[in-house]
């Protein structure tokens, strides 16, 4: 559970890069066909105006953006404690097993004694995988949530900063999704100054 969000935002990315290029294919197309165009209408004051893409690097939004920082932090400290609790728990388990098992080798466990411990040891290993998997989950289930909010902060701050720019495209840029790139279209620097800036009168 290493790089939280970074990770956890690939198959997203993936998906709007897909569909950003879908979209621009329709539209550089629908230049010979008059009804796709008109999809595009609500966001485009002139239909035959030029195409513009900006992106930013998802690694540095990552990296720079202070709510990924603090999440990220938050769910390291979670994911001690499970670990915490887990460990434990199987601790006490296994000095549990150690006690019967040296009675046992003492004689000192009748039948009806070593049937009842087996019992409880099986009992004490199903309370330990329960509590591991219940934990687990309400960690993924935490960390998908929290994720999905910062994923519609930056999908709002884009638009918002998009006002005036007129982009027709934003983008993500992960590892390998794309093989050149004008730098001149970078706007990380600019959407992790905006982000920070949001996020700071936020929190106040």
């Amino acid at each position: 559970m290493k790089d939280y969000f970074k990770y956890g935002l690939i198959g997203w990315n993936v998906v709007l890069t897909l569909v950003a290029g879908y979209l621009l294919f329709t539209e550089l197309g629908g230049k010979k066909n008059t009804a796709t165009t008109k999809n595009f209408e609500k966001d485009t004051v002139a239909i035959n105006k030029p195409v513009k893409i900006a992106y930013f690097e998802m690694d540095s939004i990552a990296s720079g953006f202070n709510l990924v920082k603090s999440l990220n932090t938050e769910l390291k400290s979670k994911e001690n404690a499970i670990e915490t609790e887990v460990t434990n728990g199987t601790r006490n388990l296994q000095q549990k097993f150690n006690y019967y098992q040296n009675l046992d080798k003492e004689g000192k466990l009748t039948p009806e004694q070593a049937q009842n411990a087996t019992l409880e040891l099986k009992k004490m290993e199903e309370e330990v995988a329960t509590r591991k998997n219940k934990l687990e989950q309400e960690y993924m289930d935490y960390r998908t949530r929290r994720q999905n909010d910062i994923k519609t902060k930056i999908e709002s701050f884009i638009k918002d900063f998009n006002k005036g720019r007129g982009y027709t495209f934003v983008v993500s840029d992960d590892p390998g999704l794309f093989y050149y790139r004008d730098t001149t279209f970078n706007i990380t620097k600019d959407v992790i100054r905006g982000l920070n800036e949001m996020y700071k009168e936020e929190k106040k």
